[in-house]
């Protein structure tokens, strides 16, 4: 079996485990930024066993720069999604934020009246 066999290549910004929905980025994050270990990673996600993460780790250190670059923009789409999402948030965050504006504005008023109340 080939290193490659492990994985399944979508696109080029898109390698996921072969058997799971889990990609690369996943177990390398984990791995690289949270330094866990591969057996702490593998008992994070049912779907993987531990020879498929250090498949993946093994195949980022066969193929450092390509994957470090995989990363770097992985981590930076991440980054410019929650900007936009922040921006311009779904209509459900935006009620949830006001429904809990509401509530906290409500527990002062009624925290206020008590406090006068003694």
């Amino acid at each position: 079996m080939q290193l490659e066999d492990y994985f399944n290549f979508l696109s080029p910004d898109d390698i996921r485990i072969k058997g799971t929905r889990i990609g690369i980025e996943t177990i390398l994050y984990d791995f690289i930024h949270r330094c866990r270990t591969p057996e702490e990673i593998a008992q994070s996600y049912r779907t993987l066993d531990l020879e498929q993460v250090y498949a993946t780790i093994l195949y980022y250190l066969h193929n450092k720069e390509a994957v470090s670059t995989y990363l770097a923009n992985w981590i930076e789409h991440g980054r410019r999604m929650r900007e936009e999402q922040k921006h311009n948030p779904p209509p459900v965050s935006e009620k949830l934020r006001k429904l809990r504006a509401e509530r906290e504005a409500m527990r002062k008023a009624s925290g206020a009246t008590a406090a006068k109340q003694t």
